[in-house]
């Protein structure tokens, strides 16, 4: 018999243990070690049953344990100690504090940060991979830092799916209701108790309402939208029901409810709170990107500012950073034109806005864009002043990506920065290796250098014996060992098996054997079964009979994917052999609980991704900060921290070629070859390496590169210099330049958008038409100089609106210049008779070798982030035709 209601009968705390309340809905205690240990001493066996979770643990322990705990003293003041360690937490000053105290200009009153997922802990199931625990370390990490920052996303009632296998190894989704009154969150209500929402109108008369549930991680509010309330139809209720599910119409709701809806909820959780309203705006992907046009929204229904669409778009830019995760077209969300033309036409969803102006932000105008397409990328773009990638590499490849953008520049050019992601060390790091470093450079200073990143924390680590450091090693793996064998018995049970058929799952792995663990989503492009190209030497590998590997491999396959759920069902399928199942195992419902095991128990972590179509790829980091060495294809964070010793870089057969189909014959060719290099590199060096032992039992030379990964890579791999560089390279920046731009009634704004509309009209009549040098012939000397004379046509523009460069190096065959360096020419008298501009400069001959170079003339304004911004250059004309490729 179905109940026709649910709800949850909540425990009713003595008053000595009320404090408990307040740890249990502040999700600090997911990453603080002090305040888990208080609960699970509440009642063991319950905190197991639980999933760890504070929130059902205090749902479940039995009335008399409470009323016990309720009079023990030594309980009550550890329980006082921990909450008055939170309320420090809370309110004392940290180094943003500092940062505020100390520099010239004041950074971000606060930001708000936009992401469609958060991984803060698996007792908050909101999310699916890495984007969503990037976004969840980087609260963490804000926290921790004391930026003021305020979290935005959607709350999905079923989460992300659980997943299961089945007999034949074919992945099986569950979708269980998550009950918020069951977990770490609590609704935002207005003054007179009424739960606050915000409402979205929708064609044909509709309204799209949400209410909205705030969690508390550390310092940083995070709200989460939830459009399951009595006020909707059942179309709209489940707008919110699941992560990444739905059709087309229904992710757009879903994306129109966090970019607009989320504006809506910052705004109330501000008034009702007093917190100082957001100076940044982030978007975390383009999921988020309609926050910039209800912000424009905003502005121009503002009879104060009195701004038109142009000039309230230039105010919204300078305040927005977007960050993009995907390194392929493929990766990012496109809606059909005529769907986006539909609900935002008629002044439905944002009164004020024309719809053609919207569909001007997320329009394909680049060659070989589809006109009929809504490009959300493109939008989070256009509507940024400021955008980066999650690595180098990942940088270099956007800039290339989103080229089409910014038309006639060199990839190189493209507005388009980096930083490289970090990880919350305080969630990953196993407590067993953070005491082992602790007992070393102290607990205060161990607890700073997961903190902030800052290399200086970390030094003193290499001083850790040899003998501790191995000690270590096989008890995290014996660990692993323990956690892989309860997972995988519980798997085999759900597939179908008896108890008597799984007694050889107590042998499952061994603790003494060399440990490589493989985990994430299962797109094909991270090519799971890479290490089945060949069967048979896998088996060799993981038989050998005096140096045998063992893996640990995990990962879910997207609901609507078969393709890799047929990836798992292979890899499960080789795992299910009696000749190997001791050596492998694959361990199914991939989340926060099984990674925290994952990560500290294995001693190579492996990753193999197409290159490069790995953004950055975490998981790594995770592991590296427990010591663990990774083996990886040179792609995304690895391709950059990677130096030879602190782990071993898997070879590309293709280097350079570019990006493949990942089903394509090419990748068929490649994977083979990659993967016989992976199969060298386990047999000749790492297994080598591992079971190289002195007269005193121990691998002295992996122990090192053990030690090494850990000083070296611990303070760049942390969220905490990710934050901070985010804070000081584009925070701060983005709220400089939104203040000077919304000063005195926003005059900026205005000056601005009539600048760049003037530039923008005048543009086709501006032309380099005549350039000439002094000294120039076949070859010149090094440390000459070319004067140059360069006359330019500059139409309706002043001088001052625009730079006119030399940009020069080496050439290639078909003059294409690399490693190019730009010099400004000056201006020289007025225009002649012929409305022409001189201008001069000297250009020094500082390198050997093939040399070149070219004139162009860029739109120049003070408050441009970038001269490429307007995405405008003119070329001489002998130049005219040429391509992005002129300047590498």
């Amino acid at each position: 018999m179905k109940a026709i209601r649910r709800f949850t009968v909540r425990t009713v705390l003595p008053e000595q243990l009320q404090p408990l309340h307040e740890l249990a809905l502040n999700l600090r205690w997911s990453w603080h070690p002090e305040t888990r240990d208080l609960f699970r001493s509440v009642d063991p066996e319950v905190w197991a049953a639980a999933g760890e979770d504070p929130v059902r643990l205090l749902g479940e322990v039995p009335a008399a344990r409470l009323a016990a705990l309720a009079t023990d003293r030594r309980f009550l003041r550890r329980l006082g100690d921990l909450a008055d360690d939170l309320h420090e937490y809370l309110s004392g000053p940290r180094w943003y504090q500092a940062q505020q105290a100390g520099g010239s200009a004041p950074p971000p009153a606060a930001i708000a940060y936009f992401s469609p997922e958060y991984g803060i802990a698996a007792a908050l199931p909101q999310y699916s991979g890495g984007l969503g625990i990037l976004a969840g370390d980087h609260l963490k990490a804000a926290s921790d830092l004391g930026v003021p920052i305020i979290g935005v996303g959607l709350f999905y009632r079923h989460g992300y799916f659980r997943q299961s296998l089945d007999r034949d190894g074919w992945q099986q989704e569950r979708y269980p209701l998550l009950d918020p009154d069951e977990l770490a969150v609590s609704l935002l209500r207005e003054a007179d108790g009424a739960p606050a929402r915000v409402d979205l109108a929708l064609p044909g008369g509709r309204t799209l309402a949400a209410r909205i549930w705030k969690a508390q991680v550390g310092r940083v509010p995070l709200l989460l939208l939830d459009s399951d309330t009595e006020e909707n139809s059942p179309a709209e209720r489940d707008v919110t029901d699941r992560l990444y599910g739905g059709g087309s119409e229904h992710r757009l709701l879903q994306e129109m409810l966090l970019g607009i809806g989320g504006v809506r909820a910052v705004r109330a959780y501000c008034r009702l709170t007093g917190h100082p309203a957001p100076e940044v705006f982030h978007t975390n992907e383009g999921h988020a990107g309609f926050l910039g046009v209800e912000r424009i929204r905003e502005l121009v229904a503002d009879e104060a500012a009195d701004l038109d669409f142009a000039a309230a778009l230039e105010s919204v830019r300078a305040g927005t950073l977007f960050t993009t995760h995907t390194p392929v077209p493929a990766g990012i969300d496109r809606f059909d034109r005529e769907l986006v033309a539909r609900h935002f036409g008629g002044g439905t969803a944002l009164p004020g806005v024309p719809v053609e102006q919207v569909l001007a932000l997320g329009a394909e105008t680049w060659p070989g864009g589809d006109p009929e397409l809504f490009n959300m990328a493109a939008m989070g773009l256009r509507l940024a002043q400021r955008a980066n990638g999650v690595s180098t590499l990942h940088g270099e490849v956007s800039r290339a990506m989103f080229n089409g953008l910014w038309p006639g520049f060199d990839p190189a050019e493209v507005p388009i920065t980096s930083v490289t992601n970090g990880v919350h060390a305080a969630t990953w790091i196993d407590p067993a290796v953070v005491r082992l470093g602790a007992a070393e450079i102290g607990a205060d200073r161990a607890e700073e250098a997961m903190t902030t990143g800052e290399t200086q924390r970390w030094t003193g680590l290499e001083r850790i014996g040899n003998t501790e450091i191995w000690d270590l090693r096989r008890s995290l793996r014996a660990q692993l060992v323990e956690e892989a064998r309860h997972r995988l018995r519980a798997s085999w049970r759900q597939r179908g098996a008896g108890e008597a058929e799984l007694g050889w799952v107590s042998s499952v792995l061994d603790p003494d054997v060399l440990t490589i663990g493989f985990a994430r989503r299962v797109p094909s492009y991270k090519r799971l079964t890479l290490m089945l190209r060949d069967a048979d030497r896998l088996r060799a590998l993981l038989l050998h009979p005096t140096r045998p590997v063992q893996i640990v491999v995990a990962g879910k396959a997207h609901p609507a994917d078969d393709g890799g759920k047929r990836l798992i069902q292979q890899m499960v399928a080789f795992a299910d052999d009696p000749a190997v199942r001791h050596r492998i195992v694959f361990l199914p419902d991939y989340d926060m609980a099984m990674a925290r095991h994952l990560y500290p128990g294995c001693d190579v972590w492996l990753n193999n991704p197409l290159r490069p179509l790995e953004a950055c790829g975490t998981s790594g980091m995770k592991a590296a900060l427990n010591g663990c060495l990774n083996l990886s294809v040179l792609d995304g964070w690895w391709d950059e921290w990677y130096d030879g010793q602190n782990g071993w870089a898997i070879p590309t057969a293709d280097e350079g070629a570019g990006v493949l189909d990942p089903d394509s014959s090419e990748a068929e060719r490649r994977d083979d070859i990659e993967a016989a290099a992976l199969y060298d590199l386990i047999e000749d060096q790492v297994a080598a390496r591992f079971y190289d032992r002195d007269g005193d039992g121990l691998p002295h030379r992996w122990i090192a590169m053990v030690r090494h990964t850990l000083v070296t890579l611990g303070p760049k791999v942390l969220a905490g210099r990710m934050v901070r560089e985010y804070v000081d390279r584009l925070y701060a920046p983005g709220a400089l330049a939104q203040r000077e731009l919304a000063a005195g009634r926003h005059a900026g704004a205005r000056e601005l958008a009539l600048w760049k509309a003037k530039v923008r009209e005048a543009w086709p009549a501006v032309r380099v038409e005549h350039v000439e040098a002094e000294g120039t012939g076949e070859a010149q000397e090094l440390g000459g100089a070319l004067a140059l004379r360069v006359q330019v046509a500059l139409g309706a523009l002043e001088p001052g609106d625009v730079e006119v460069q030399v940009v020069s190096g080496r050439v290639d065959e078909g003059d294409g210049i690399s490693d190019a360096a730009v010099l400004a020419l000056k201006p020289v008298g007025g225009p002649d008779l012929d409305g022409r501009t001189r201008y001069e400069g000297s250009l020094e001959l500082d390198r050997t070798g093939p040399f070149g170079y070219t004139v162009r003339v860029l739109p120049s304004h003070p408050r441009l982030a970038s001269p490429a911004e307007l995405g405008l250059v003119a070329l001489p004309a002998e130049s005219a035709g040429m391509d992005a490729g002129l300047l590498r």
